[in-house]
């Protein structure tokens, strides 16, 4: 067979990163983020449909945790084309409890017409927003945190990344820590899988929105994980930032969690007691 990718033919490729081929089906995990981020609107005081830009698209949902509170900002996933911010408020009810207000970002799908490029500028501005308007809200501007899982843990890799910073107005040290959860920090295998039909990546487009080709000058203290089901190339994708990361002399905590899956690995940034979430909130908590 023809090498597409490293040892990879085509076949074997796209297995690979076909992630949702890692559960028996994915429909009931989409239910739990609906359902209980449904819960989550339920809490006083929450924002929804708070516009950061101009696109119809461009809004964010906001559950506030009182005043000078540290502010959670989540990226949601579904490979840029599926979900939206109104599935992606699930840790909010603990995070508020804590003292952590989340901002739950919404960006235009591929499917609606977005390039990953535009993808990223979207996420970008939702963190210049967020920055420029905390304190209506009751946030801390000098304690940003971001996360996000799969799709949403490539952007916030492009979150952290050097280099944009200026454009949209704020310091370069804006985000004081990150969790990318199974994210994609390499777009070229991504490029070259059956993914790209819906991606639509070319060479340049690829690299422009691979973190790993876009260090920047200080990096915050990153939480790297992916769960233990997942494929050998999303374990290898978590890997390669969080390395890149440490050999810069960064903080940067990579583990395989061990009794999660690439769905439902998300569901422990809402409880403090689990492995993932004992590190995330001690890592916001102590910022």
């Amino acid at each position: 067979m023809t090498k597409v990718y490293g040892d990879f033919d085509q076949e074997t490729l796209d297995i690979e990163y076909l992630i949702s081929k890692t559960v028996p089906a994915i429909e009931p995990f989409l239910a739990d983020y609906a359902r209980l981020s449904e819960e989550a609107r339920t809490l006083p005081g929450v924002r929804e449909d708070v516009a950061y830009g101009n696109n119809p698209q461009e809004v964010v949902d906001i559950f506030p945790a009182g005043d000078s509170s540290p502010v959670f900002i989540f990226i949601h996933g579904g490979y840029w084309r599926m979900l939206s911010q109104k599935e992606s408020a699930f840790m909010a009810p603990t995070m508020a409890q804590r003292g952590i207000a989340v901002v739950s970002v919404n960006y235009t799908l591929v499917g609606e017409g977005a390039s990953i490029s535009e993808i990223v500028r979207q996420c970008r501005a939702a963190i210049a927003w967020t920055y420029k308007n905390a304190r209506d809200f009751g946030g801390d501007p000098n304690r940003i945190f971001v996360g996000g899982s799969s799709a949403g843990g490539h952007l916030t890799g492009m979150m952290v990344a050097g280099g944009w910073h200026e454009e949209f107005g704020i310091p370069a040290d804006t985000i004081k820590g990150a969790v990318p959860l199974s994210g994609l920090h390499d777009l070229e295998p991504v490029r070259l899988s059956c993914i790209n039909e819906w991606a639509k990546l070319d060479e340049a487009e690829a690299r422009q929105n691979s973190p790993v080709h876009h260090l920047p000058d200080s990096g915050c203290p990153l939480i790297v994980t992916y769960g233990a089901s997942e494929t050998n190339e999303f374990k290898r994708q978590s890997a390669l930032l969080a390395n890149a990361w440490s050999a810069k002399g960064w903080r940067a905590d990579l583990f395989e969690h061990p009794d999660r899956n690439h769905f439902d690995i998300v569901f422990d940034l809402g409880d403090p007691d689990s492995l993932l979430g004992k590190k995330v909130f001690a890592m916001i908590e102590n910022t």
